[in-house]
């Protein structure tokens, strides 16, 4: 009787009489996952390897193949498990395969599922091209024991190296100015991109060894991150070009004088904030492009906002007597308002409260108009001055450098957002995507949110730990519709009912899904949004 004949008999038996006893018998079977039906599709007959398969190493009963059979139910005529892990299975297994993934860094860390979609397949690729072997992204008994090894290695790219991954790093490299050319950036780990890895890795205190591991790869995106560009302390005529396009759309508060100053760094990050850069306050060369598109969207701050940007503000309201020195508190409140309004309307401006690029202009401007003789500088009870929304547990300002963000209107706010979430349901998991039609987990907030009318700029998941202007929520069964839920490495939105709406690496797409024991045991934070 041949392996394949003898599996399925066993199966048979165990479906009928309810048993694990036969299945346990078949320890040394090297069949591994279960399709989810018994024909094969076009694209699956297509991969399908030429000649013999490698099968996955035998499993016991410390990790058989099959699931309970009480948890999982199947069809009397289930067809037997294919040899090999390969893209669009669906079975058990498929957990451990990409749990082992995300802790060895070749996969972003989610909940692990049994599928196996387009995410899973990159990351079996990127492990097989690191450890020497064809990039087939199937995982026969070779790939799985090199993944399961005590001494398998994490993640890591060197001069030589070739794919999506790199194109990734050398953007990064680019945005930080340690890859001079947007040219550069062509997926190849070549010369230059060894010499900026190393270049980075002086400059932020690391073993310049050009490779990016664990310690190099973690950093390119921390908020610790020291560039090789225009930051704080430097002076030139590249800052007070930048520093004029800054004033000219509203961000800078003070006069340009090509300093990089802390007056920069606050109008870069909410410039940053606002047009969909990384929020780090570093002029690199994807921002100075930004900044220089005649698209880049103007500042403007209004009610519901705090931060720095608002703290400025309301120090020059108050300067000229338009606001109690009580009120500069870096939340924009309704005597922030008012005082804006009545600063407009004395000066000749539309009076909407809002601080556009007009307003800033003539509020930083030589001609200011002081309050007609009489009227006040507003009073010392500003209305919400400790940020967030009305009966809010108060957030103290805006920390970690995010941007502001006004809230959607009340009552309208949460149902909106969830809906923006519910109507991205099966649109497919891409890294780095920030929608329309494909997001990863925290382009998938970012968009989301900003479809719900909260200007939010875009974070990786390790920024939203201190998203710092929202009401912060840190006990699990606290959780509200509405609210972004932080897990290690993972975001997403918290529907009603105990679940959550995400774009999810393990799934390959934005589902809807409970907030399982797997959330809870990862939870960090979440951040009330409305």
């Amino acid at each position: 009787m041949n392996q394949r004949f003898r599996y399925r008999t066993y199966l048979r038996y165990a479906l009928i009489s309810g048993s694990l006893a036969a299945l346990l018998a078949l320890g040394g079977c090297s069949a591994d996952t279960a399709k989810t039906s018994g024909t094969a599709t076009p694209a699956q007959a297509a991969s399908e390897p030429q000649g013999e398969t490698e099968d996955i190493a035998p499993l016991g009963l410390g990790g058989q193949i099959l699931p309970d059979l009480e948890d999982v139910e199947l069809p009397e005529d289930a067809e037997p498990a294919p040899e090999y892990l390969r893209e669009g299975v669906r079975h058990e297994i498929v957990k451990k395969l990409q749990q082992r993934l995300m802790d060895l860094g070749f996969m972003d860390n989610d909940e692990p599922t049994d599928y196996f979609g387009q995410a899973t397949l990159q990351a079996v690729k990127h492990f097989q091209r690191q450890n020497g072997m064809p990039q087939d992204g199937i995982v026969g008994d070779a790939t799985w024991d090199a993944l399961m090894a005590e001494d398998a290695k994490y993640y890591a790219v060197s001069k030589g190296t070739e794919g999506d991954d790199i194109k990734r790093i050398q953007q990064r490299l680019y945005e930080l100015g340690y890859l001079a050319k947007a040219d550069q950036v062509t997926g190849n780990f070549g010369d230059s991109t060894e010499a900026a890895v190393i270049k980075l890795q002086e400059v932020n205190g690391l073993n310049p060894d050009g490779t990016v591991g664990k310690k190099t790869y973690n950093l390119l995106y921390s908020d610790e991150i020291k560039p090789n560009y225009l930051s704080y302390g430097e002076k030139s005529e590249v800052v007070l070009a930048c520093q004029e396009r800054l004033k000219e759309l509203g961000y800078l508060t003070t006069t340009p004088d090509g300093a990089y100053g802390q007056d920069t760094v606050i109008a870069v990050k909410q410039f940053q904030a606002r047009n969909d850069q990384v929020v780090d306050g570093y002029l690199g060369p994807s921002t100075r492009i930004a900044l220089n598109d005649p698209s880049a969207r103007p500042n403007g701050l209004m009610l519901g906002e705090q931060g720095d940007s608002v703290t400025r503000v309301q120090q020059l309201l108050s300067k000229y007597g338009y606001l109690n020195s009580a009120n500069v508190t870096g939340y924009y409140g309704e005597v922030t308002e008012q005082a804006v309004k009545n600063f407009q309307s004395r000066n000749g401006l539309s009076a909407d409260g809002q601080v556009g690029v007009q307003t800033m202009a003539k509020l930083t401007g030589d001609h200011v108009k002081r309050p007609a003789a009489g009227s006040t500088g507003g009073s010392s009870g500003q209305s919400g001055n400790k940020g967030g929304n009305k009966g809010s547990s108060g957030n103290k300002g805006n920390q970690g450098g995010s941007s502001s963000a006004p809230k959607a209107p009340s009552g309208s706010g949460v149902s909106a957002l969830i809906s923006a979430a519910s109507s991205k349901i099966g649109s497919p998991y891409v890294w780095g995507a920030k929608g329309p039609n494909s997001f990863d987990c925290s382009g998938f907030v970012y968009w989301c949110l900003n479809q719900a009318g909260v200007r939010q700029s875009y974070m990786t998941s390790s920024g939203w730990r201190n998203a710092g202007r929202y009401t912060k929520i840190t006990n699990f069964n606290d959780i509200q519709a509405g609210d972004i839920v932080v897990v290690n490495g993972h975001v997403g939105i918290a529907a009603g009912g105990g679940t959550v709406i995400d774009a999810s690496s393990s799934n390959g797409r934005v589902v809807h899904r409970s907030l399982s024991q797997w959330w809870r045991s990862n939870f960090i934070c979440a951040w009330r949004i409305f």
